[in-house]
């Protein structure tokens, strides 16, 4: 599906943007493990979530309600998963790969987990490494660096600490996840703070955990109990409005219900510091994830650096914020973002080769990028999406304020993280 955007003006509406994509994930991973019956209401119906929930129905874990926002998992406890048939195919979604290998690690049965093109080629050893320091086994290419790879159960997990790299959160999350079955403690110490949705919902679910400063700590063998778990709108989707928003002349937008886990509302800080007009809005708190409705009007945009312990906070908006940036006054830099080149494709590279396809100025840093504006973006020219649905979303964006039109080719990858996307934007 080839998506065009033609040029637009007087965003105006209250809208509310799906779910939060990684607490979505971890519902129905920690609802499979929990005992009882998980409601989850707002779940993404995303096609990496909805790769998530097939891989638990693989495993034995009955599930109502697929493909709707409100579903229920009837979690058969700690050790209740099943063997699969077959093999496990995670689709595109990193999230699930690396977090499942933390939860196959500890059981007792064998399983290989496979995904499309684009996952095969994303580093596993992250994970795999640590988990394997605890006692999984796993096998594959690359020394189990890339899918598909075989994991041996029936192994006696070893808690560890582990002194991380990098700060991400699917390697501090996939540790935690196999800690669950190993005697004692096991640790997580980060250079920086990344995302913390997997700790607040193992606290939220009954799991001894502990947290401070850069350290997260979960005891082996809890009784995880079922919880009703409503998800909030997905502040990385909401983004992407708010940039709409701030760069397309005469708009205000209302977006409700945004998550605002400190962990992830780097972004929040950073249009903050762009001067984009942004209020929020009814801030309040539940299951354990602060909210709020964020309101965002065509804002005057200023030139920042971005760096340091803020990109773990915004990775997967900065994208957006390159597009952003190239309607500030001045040179906005980017860099300490080299973790971009490894996701969904390279975006530091995908977003340079298309912003410059629009007419734009962009320097490329190995890390990172530098953009001066404003400037015009110009219209009548095809873009790729690469693949990856923030870049095809940024583009979009973009779109908005062209000269002409901007057509995106395959641009169903947007429906990953953001269904209904086009028929929104058209909207508003």
């Amino acid at each position: 599906m080839d998506l065009t955007i033609k040029p637009k003006t007087n965003l105006e509406g209250t809208v509310k943007v799906p779910g939060d994509k990684s607490i979505s994930h971890r519902a129905v991973m920690l609802g499979s493990l929990a005992e009882g019956t998980t409601e989850i209401e707002g779940f993404l119906t995303g096609e990496d979530c909805l790769s998530t929930v097939q891989a638990f129905q693989d495993m034995g874990i009955e599930i109502e309600g697929v493909g709707n926002t409100n579903m229920k998992v009837h979690g058969q406890g700690l050790h209740g998963l099943e063997e699969p048939d077959n093999v496990l195919d995670l689709g595109n979604s990193g999230t699930t790969t690396r977090l499942m290998l933390g939860i196959l690690a500890g059981q007792d049965f064998y399983s290989v987990a496979t995904g499309d093109d684009s996952l095969r080629q994303r580093p596993m050893a992250r994970v795999t490494d640590p988990v394997g320091d605890m006692g999984g086994k796993f096998f594959g290419r690359d020394n189990a660096n890339l899918l598909p790879i075989t994991t041996i159960g029936g192994q006696d997990l070893e808690a560890c600490t582990y002194h991380s790299p990098v700060a991400s959160a699917q390697v501090k999350s996939s540790v935690l996840l196999a800690g669950l079955y190993a005697d004692g403690e096991t640790t997580v110490v980060e250079p920086a703070k990344s995302r913390d949705h997997t700790e607040r919902l193992l606290d939220y679910f009954g799991a001894d955990v502990t947290v401070d400063g850069l350290t997260v700590s979960v005891k082996g063998e809890p009784q995880l109990k079922a919880k009703k778990v409503i998800v909030p709108s997905d502040i990385s989707s909401a983004a992407f409005l708010m940039v709409a928003a701030a760069i397309t002349p005469d708009s205000e937008l209302v977006l409700e219900n945004v998550g605002l886990n400190p962990t992830r509302a780097g972004v929040i800080e950073a249009l903050e510091a762009m001067n984009v007009d942004l209020e929020l809005l009814n801030e309040r708190e539940v299951n354990g994830e602060p909210i709020a409705d964020i309101k965002v009007k065509t804002s005057q945009l200023q030139s920042v650096v971005i760096e340091g312990d803020i990109i773990p906070l915004l990775i997967d908006e900065i994208p957006i914020l390159a597009v952003a940036a190239s309607q500030a006054d001045g040179k906005t830099i980017i860099k300490d973002a080299e973790e971009l080149r490894v996701k969904e494709t390279d975006r530091i590279d995908a977003m340079v080769t298309e912003l410059t396809r629009l007419g734009l100025e962009v320097t490329e840093r190995e890390d990172g990028l530098e953009i001066a504006g404003p400037q015009e973006i110009k219209g009548g020219v095809t873009c790729s999406s690469y693949d990856d649905h923030r870049v095809a979303m940024s583009l979009a964006v973009a779109g908005l304020i062209a000269d002409e039109p901007v057509e995106i080719e395959e641009a169903e990858c947007i429906n990953i993280s953001f269904p209904g996307f086009k028929e929104l934007l058209m909207d508003l």
